[in-house]
């Protein structure tokens, strides 16, 4: 009988030229949800430059993307199960058609809508129209991939993919950054050189780059081995792709497994801290250490260092449930949530606006680590535990399920958190109409999330000790 490590360095065969084509399948697919990041990732950069022309509060901003972020979490239900029914190509084509219309649309009404009263409301509803049309694309890349990688592949995959997700990202606080200072690019014998950019292109020029992507995805990418001429063996095949499944049964199925469940609860964890890192990083910098986005190199830090960190914290955890513990998440995710708790407890530590450069660097490299825990937790629980509980036919709902509870904590991150910090200026000073972010509350507030997220997944861990449990 072989050993369990023998079993896991076994080599996994394919036929010749599948990795080729995989790998083609797999670029164009990560290239296209990192153009999705770009119309994601495009608010938070500008986020005080923003507030401060449109006179928007903490409540305000916190409006605007928890509205995203609630119908991103509704949209991933009810979209993961289209997904499993209309294919990963055909959803992610959808999602990026929608996010160019309404990026283009927040763009245009902040800058020509200030009669619409009232103004921010009617953000709000756009962003969270864009949150439904993006909750396509992380259902759609899922389901393609369940069918291409096998179950021993997909942590190391989930943190590669989440690389190039992360381009996305890196893009959009480049931009920012370019925006503000302007920029030179040279093409062989020409150079062009592009004056600094208001705010509102952040909305202009990201829907040109996905529309030139989504092109070319559905260009080159096929949804299943099958389409590209593969009959490969699968270890988790259950009838033949081309079956059509119901959706009720896909979602009775998937809801019933108690594991999506506890995976999901530790998701809602990670959402809150995520979004909490997302949302108000911006404004840690401009209003706790008085960095400005156009001269700050500490606002450069965040801008590559939060998805570089989320990248190497991905692919490290990926690789680390894969060849450690034979496909199983939740021991590498209990370890992540406990790092998280312990950075956030040596954050509050930090004199927050005083202390000069030593502890501003401090304080952003704490950021950097929290940020770090968290998305390695995001790759690993929402990308390769989703495709181990669905499988190739019901990938795109167990997805949609342990996604949406990602984006139900969010909310809290962003609307709660920013009411909170209006309120506590407020007390501090009645005539305060806009707060400023409050360190202790910010901090302290991810420590109880980063706790509970370490007990489900340790108990996750435990109880499925030696057995060989699927998504878990």
């Amino acid at each position: 009988m072989r050993s369990a490590a023998a079993a896991v360095e076994e080599p996994i065969q394919h036929p010749p030229g599948y990795r080729l084509r995989r790998g083609r399948n797999w670029f164009f697919l990560g290239l296209t949800y990192a153009s999705y990041y770009l119309c994601r990732y495009n608010l938070s950069p500008i986020g005080p430059d923003m507030s401060r022309d449109l006179g928007l509060t903490k409540g305000d901003f916190g409006a605007i993307t928890a509205g995203r972020d609630f119908a991103y979490a509704f949209g991933q239900m009810i979209n993961g199960l289209i997904t499993d029914r209309v294919g990963g190509k055909a959803a992610m084509t959808i999602g990026a058609l929608g996010t160019i219309v309404l990026n283009l649309a927040f763009g245009l009404t902040s800058q020509f809508g200030a009669s619409v009263v009232p103004l921010v409301w009617t953000l709000v509803f756009i962003r969270s129209a864009d949150g439904w049309f993006q909750a396509y694309g992380a259902p759609g890349f899922i389901k393609i991939n369940a069918a291409w990688f096998l179950r021993r592949e997909r942590g190391a995959f989930a943190g590669i993919f989440g690389a190039m997700i992360n381009l996305g990202a890196i893009g959009a606080g480049a931009l920012a950054k370019a925006m503000a200072t302007g920029w030179v690019l040279t093409l062989g014998f020409m150079t062009l050189a592009f004056p600094a950019m208001h705010w509102r292109y952040m909305f202009y020029l990201p829907p040109i780059a996905v529309a030139v992507i989504v092109l070319l995805m559905n260009l080159l990418v096929k949804n299943t081995p099958e389409e590209a001429g593969f009959r490969v063996p699968h270890d988790d095949d259950t009838g033949e792709m081309s079956e059509r499944v119901r959706l009720r049964d896909v979602f009775r199925k998937v809801a019933s497994n108690p594991t999506v469940w506890l995976i999901a609860c530790a998701y809602f964890c990670t959402g809150f801290v995520r979004r909490s890192i997302e949302t108000w990083w911006s404004f840690y910098l401009a209003e706790t250490w008085k960095e400005d986005r156009a001269t700050s190199t500490l606002f450069n830090w965040f801008v590559v260092g939060l998805p570089l960190t989320a990248t190497l914290g991905s692919i490290a955890s990926g690789y680390v449930s894969d060849l450690f513990f034979r496909g199983r998440r939740a021991p590498v995710a209990a370890v992540l949530y406990i790092a998280q708790v312990a950075l956030c407890a040596a954050a509050l530590m930090i004199p927050q606006g005083s202390g000069g450069p030593a502890a501003a660097l401090n304080g952003v490299l704490l950021v950097l680590g929290i940020s770090m825990m968290c998305n390695s937790t995001h790759s690993i629980l929402g990308t390769a535990s989703a495709m181990d509980v669905g499988g190739r036919k019901m990938a795109g709902c167990a997805a949609g399920i342990i996604d949406s509870f990602q984006y139900f904590g969010a909310p809290l991150a962003a609307y709660g958190l920013g009411m909170l910090f209006d309120r506590i200026a407020r007390m501090k000073d009645p005539a305060s109409t806009i707060g400023h972010l409050n360190t202790t509350l910010w901090f302290g507030s991810m420590l109880p999330f980063g706790l509970i997220g370490a007990t489900l997944m340790s108990y996750l861990w435990l109880r499925d000790r030696g057995a060989d449990k699927r998504g878990a």
